[in-house]
């Protein structure tokens, strides 16, 4: 059921009530009169495309950004927070999607970081480990709590910012694709953490790409589009495809494109593959020209450094990865990428843009090999390669604006804008959409198929399950750094796949 829209209705006695919220930034109006409630110990799932208003509101509700008109109440008072830490004080915390975690901190310090434990005048650093590693250990992240936030993953990093906000005892919080980087097992484990916490009357705002988890976690549904609120559910239980529509405003009949037949020659081989940090051990598998390899598997499985040790950039202890026939020598990225083999990273902002840089750099920087002449790059000469280069995968903006500046989809189309311009043999990518909106999503997943129609071996890696059996014609499925199966796709089912992922 949609519950109609009534600004008139009276605040909220408890919980959150939000009335007529708005935001202008010059004459672009992002946010357009919004009315939201969110009772004690209820689950909202906030959701819209990327640039539908949800990181605005909720930057709003956290106090990161002002109002330009409407007001809000906060457990029947008056509440307009001035800062982060004033939301904070009333309560109220927001867990972004990308990490605001300090790297050459530890866990511990960062999770305590504000409010850190004291005796005697100093840090009770025994007291802090201890706490942080109780909160890790429910978020189902066993490590060590003095561990230095910079050695961990990006999907350790997102619970260890889930720990971080729960140890402030708020009674509002804002999860921002708080699953991105997470596998089952991970989500499961946070997701009994709100339930504990809402049966304490602890009431969450919950944004999230990955519609499926709607229904498992949410009480409520709100839909954002162009920055006004189009729909109100009573219920979770409503249809993905219902939502997709609502969110994007049209019919989405298919969100994974048909797949071309594969080619009979193989492009790569990998045999006996072991990792110098023992992240995988004896991993086997090839690729044919214009297949898609799935490769799945729980966080920690060795996904990630299998694929980064392929590309060059993890140390390989033993094994030998070939590309046509020919034996690769892998000692760093460079190697790889001169012999075709290239990878759209998990963390794109970290290790895939140049945030601070234009979309043309971007491009020109991964390809300054292919286009300079004795030494020198002609900068009409890297316009020119850049211009058709975001005009190939259509991506929205103009070489000269700043990549930081661009959407999560966008960003992510320029990183694979600057690899395809090098047409390589092998094409990688490590969680393609991470944190892209659904309409973003159906366009990567189309230059995915793209570039298995142009002949190349592709390889995905991702924790969305659903993404991995909607895209590939194989699945390799990964558990403790070791090959459990590959499953042709007519056999690949999700519960085929987490019977090999936990065996």
């Amino acid at each position: 059921m949609t519950i109609p829209l009534d600004p008139s209705s009276p605040a909220l006695p408890g919980g959150l009530s939000v009335r007529g919220v708005g935001k202008r930034y010059g004459q672009n109006v992002v946010l357009d009169h919004i009315d939201l409630d969110v009772r004690p110990g209820e689950v909202v799932a906030l959701l819209g495309e990327n640039g539908a208003g949800k990181s605005t509101l909720s930057s709003i509700i956290a106090g990161l950004v002002r109002p330009d008109f409407g007001e809000m109440t906060w457990q029947g008072q008056p509440y307009a927070p001035t800062s982060p830490g004033d939301a904070i004080h009333h309560g109220v915390a927001l867990i972004h999607q990308e990490t605001k975690l300090l790297n050459d901190l530890s866990i511990a310090e960062n999770v305590f970081l504000g409010h850190l434990p004291m005796r005697g005048g100093c840090i009770d650093r025994k007291t802090m480990e201890e706490r942080a590693e109780v909160q890790l250990q429910r978020l189902g992240l066993n490590v060590p709590a003095r561990r230095l936030v910079g050695s961990l993953r990006v999907a350790a990093k997102q619970q260890v910012e889930i720990a971080k906000a729960l140890t402030l005892n708020a009674r509002l919080l804002i999860l921002d694709e708080p699953t991105a980087a997470l596998g089952g097992e991970e989500t499961d484990h946070l997701f009994a953490q709100i339930e504990a916490l809402r049966a304490g009357g602890v009431s969450f705002i919950y944004i999230s790409h990955r519609l499926e988890e709607i229904a498992r976690i949410a009480d409520r549904v709100a839909v954002l589009r162009d920055g006004r609120l189009v729909a109100q559910h009573d219920t979770a239980a409503v249809p993905v495809r219902v939502l997709v529509e609502q969110m994007v405003g049209r019919s989405v009949d298919r969100l994974f494109p048909a797949l071309p037949a594969p080619r009979p020659e193989e492009v790569l081989r990998v045999e006996g593959l072991t990792s110098a940090t023992g992240a995988f051990q004896d991993v086997s598998f090839e690729v044919r020209a214009g297949e898609i390899f799935g490769i799945a598997g729980i966080v920690g499985a060795g996904r990630t450094e299998l694929v980064r040790a392929i590309s060059g950039a993890d140390p390989l202890k033993g094994g030998r990865v070939s590309l046509n026939g020919r034996a690769l020598r892998l000692r760093e990225p460079e190697d790889a990428i001169r012999a075709g083999v290239v990878l759209v990273p998990e963390d794109r902002k970290a290790q895939g843009v140049l945030l601070d840089g234009t979309i043309a750099d971007n491009l020109t920087f991964a390809n300054l090999d292919r286009l300079s002449r004795g030494g020198w790059v002609s900068p009409s000469r890297a316009r020119a390669f850049a211009q058709r280069a975001i005009e190939r995968l259509g991506v929205k903006g103009r070489i000269d604006d700043r990549a930081g500046s661009l959407s999560g989809g966008n960003q992510q189309k320029v990183v694979i804008s600057k690899w395809i311009s090098r047409d390589p043999r092998l094409f990688i990518l490590d969680e393609p959409t991470r944190g892209i909106d659904v309409g973003a999503r159906a366009a990567i997943y189309e230059v995915i198929a793209d570039l298995a129609r142009e002949g190349m071996a592709v390889i995905v890696v991702s924790s969305d399950l659903e993404e991995v059996l909607g895209l590939a014609h194989r699945v390799m499925v990964l558990a403790r750094g070791r090959n459990m199966g590959v499953l042709d796709r007519s056999e690949a089912s999700g519960v085929a796949v987490m019977e090999l992922a936990t065996a």
